[in-house]
C-alpha cells in the first residue's frame, strides 16, 4: 500500500497535549494545518511556527453550525483536507448515585462522540469529490474497551466513539477515504495529571504523535498507543468478570468534576 503523505490536515483539541504535538509534527512536515481548539492564545503560538500555513479556529466542537462555518473557511482557504483529525477530548470520573454527574456524561458524549461526527460531517463530501485519499482519524481510548469503576462516563463516550467510526470506515470502504481509529493508553497530558492510580506505559505526547501518524500514513486502521498497554489491556480481558473488576476496585479512582485533581470539562454546567 502507498503510504499517504499529508499536506492540508484539521486537527481538533489542537490546544491539548497530543493536539498541539500532532500539529508541531505536521507542520514540520510540511503540511497546511487548520487549528481548532478553545484557547486562542495557545493555538496562536503554534500558528507562528509556520505563518501562511495556519488558521486559527475557536468553535465549540459539538455545535454544527460553528464546525460547519470553520470547515467552509477552511476549505475556502485551502481546499479539501487529507487528513482530518477529531481529537479533541475530555476526561473525569462519574458516579451514577450523584445525580450532578450527569451533567458530566451529558457533555463528555457530546465532546467526545457527538464532536467528532460534527468534526467530519463538513470534509466528507468536498474530500470525496476531490478524488484524492484522504484519512478520518478518531481518538477514543483503550478506555473504551471495556468499562472502568468510577469512569463510566469516559468509557461509554469512547467505547461509542469506537463503534461511531467502525461504522464510518465500512460505509467509506467504496471510496478513496480511509477511517482510522486511535487508541491511546496513558499520555503526559493534562487530562492524566490528576490520576492517582498506576499508569503503565505512560508515553509522551511528542512520541505518540509521531507514532500516531506514522501508523495512519501505513494505513493501519487500528492504532493503539503504546502497543504494549493493548496487550494488557487485552490479557485482562481474559480473565473472569468477577476477577477483573475486583482489580480495578482496588485502584483509586479518576477524581469527578470539582475533586482534587479534575480536569476542566468545557461548558460543563453543573
Amino acid at each position: 500500500m502507498t503510504r499517504l503523505s499529508f499536506r492540508n490536515a484539521v486537527v481538533t483539541g489542537a490546544c491539548g497535549g497530543l493536539g498541539q504535538a500532532l500539529v508541531r509534527e505536521l507542520l514540520e512536515q510540511g503540511a497546511c494545518v487548520a487549528l481548532v481548539g478553545l484557547r486562542r492564545p495557545a493555538l496562536e503560538a503554534l500558528a507562528s511556527l509556520a505563518p501562511g500555513r495556519c488558521a486559527v479556529y475557536t468553535p465549540e466542537v459539538s455545535d454544527a453550525e460553528a464546525m460547519q462555518a470553520m470547515a467552509a473557511d477552511w476549505l475556502g482557504r485551502f481546499g479539501p483536507p487529507d487528513l482530518v483529525m477529531a481529537n479533541a477530548g475530555v476526561a473525569g470520573g462519574f458516579d451514577t448515585a450523584q445525580a450532578s454527574d450527569l451533567a458530566t456524561m451529558r457533555r463528555m458524549l457530546e465532546i467526545n462522540l457527538l464532536g467528532a461526527a460534527t468534526t467530519f460531517q463538513p470534509f466528507l463530501d468536498p474530500m470525496r469529490a476531490s478524488g484524492q485519499r484522504g484519512a478520518l482519524v478518531g481518538v477514543a481510548s483503550v478506555a473504551g474497551w471495556r468499562g472502568m469503576p468510577g469512569n463510566g462516563a469516559y468509557c461509554a463516550s469512547k467505547a461509542g466513539l469506537i463503534a461511531y467510526l467502525q461504522s464510518l470506515r465500512a460505509e467509506l470502504r467504496p471510496t478513496a477515504l480511509s477511517v482510522h481509529t486511535v487508541s491511546p493508553g496513558y499520555l503526559r497530558t493534562a487530562l492524566t495529571a490528576g490520576n492517582r492510580f498506576a499508569m503503565p506505559g505512560l508515553l509522551e505526547p511528542d512520541e505518540a504523535a509521531r507514532r500516531l501518524l506514522a501508523g495512519v500514513a501505513r494505513g493501519t486502521e487500528h492504532i493503539v498507543l503504546p502497543r504494549r498497554i493493548g496487550w494488557l489491556s487485552r490479557a485482562l480481558s481474559l480473565l473472569p468478570a468477577r476477577l477483573h473488576d475486583r482489580i480495578l476496585l482496588s485502584q483509586p479512582r479518576k477524581p469527578r468534576a470539582g475533586e482534587p485533581g479534575s480536569t476542566d470539562i468545557p461548558g460543563l454546567r453543573k
